[in-house]
Parts: structure tokens; C-alpha cells; sequence
């Protein structure tokens, strides 16, 4: 499992023109991706992560100010551009797998205390923010 977390001041997920998810700041954009043999465990691991990481300002994480978090599925983080112009995403969980686990993710997420808008898995989905320092890091597990 990968996601890239962006530190931002706020964030919201647009859907055919409706706001489906936002969040005020501070908080954290977690864009996750799930690759093939992601399980419970790597869940368990990114929701950790996601809510203990001191990425906020002052080394504070999500669990320390209560930050919201909002949550994007992101299958293109497993894209391979190693050969030639066009990625593969031989490495990308398909849907019936993925969406599940994400899903998990959020709800391990809520099962901490914090506070999770998302977007909707599979759609074509605007995704606005304002990153905050800039902070992005991307973390595997």
C-alpha cells in the first residue's frame, strides 16, 4: 500500500460538479493506492501512519490536534513508467480488490478518532487543495 500525504490548510473532492468530500485545515490529503498483496496488515500499518505522522506544524500529527483527514483512492500510484510513453498499471490492485481496502483504511482511520471526509472510489473525480508549507511525502508499507 502507498499514499502520498499533503499537509494543507484545506481540501475538497468535486464529483460531476457536487462536493463530495472536504475538510478545513490543518489536516492531510492521503492519496492511497492498494497493489496486489495488500491485506489487513498494511491497512492497519497506513492507518498508523496516517494519523501518527508528526507532519503537521509544531511536530504535531492528526492524533495530537485532532486534524481531519481526507481521503482519495489513487490507483495511478502504482503506475510503471520504467519503459517506453505509456505507464502500466500491472502494479494496481484492480477494483473489486482495492476499493475494499481503502475503504479499510477509512474506517481504521475513524476507529482512531479522527474525523475522514472522502472522495468516490472509481469516479472521475477534481480534487482541490491547498498544501500547507509545502509538505508531500509518500509512504509505503
Amino acid at each position: 500500500m502507498r499514499a502520498v500525504l499533503q499537509r494543507v490548510s484545506s481540501a475538497s473532492v468535486t464529483v460531476g460538479g457536487v462536493v463530495v468530500g472536504a475538510i478545513d485545515g490543518p489536516g492531510l490529503v492521503a492519496l492511497v493506492g492498494v497493489t496486489h498483496d495488500d491485506g489487513p496488515d498494511q491497512v492497519a500499518t497506513m492507518a498508523r501512519k496516517i494519523s501518527e505522522l508528526r507532519i503537521l506544524r509544531d511536530e504535531r500529527s492528526v492524533a495530537d490536534v485532532g486534524a481531519p483527514v481526507l481521503v482519495v483512492s489513487q490507483f495511478t500510484l502504482y503506475a510503471d513508467t520504467r519503459k517506453g510513453r505509456r505507464p502500466s498499471w500491472n502494479n494496481a490492485a484492480p477494483g473489486p480488490v482495492a476499493e475494499p481496502l481503502v475503504d479499510a483504511v477509512v474506517q481504521a482511520l475513524r476507529a482512531r478518532g479522527v474525523e475522514v471526509a472522502t472522495g468516490r472510489f472509481g469516479a472521475m473525480m477534481d480534487v482541490s487543495l491547498v498544501n500547507d508549507g509545502p509538505v508531500t511525502l509518500v509512504v509505503d508499507v
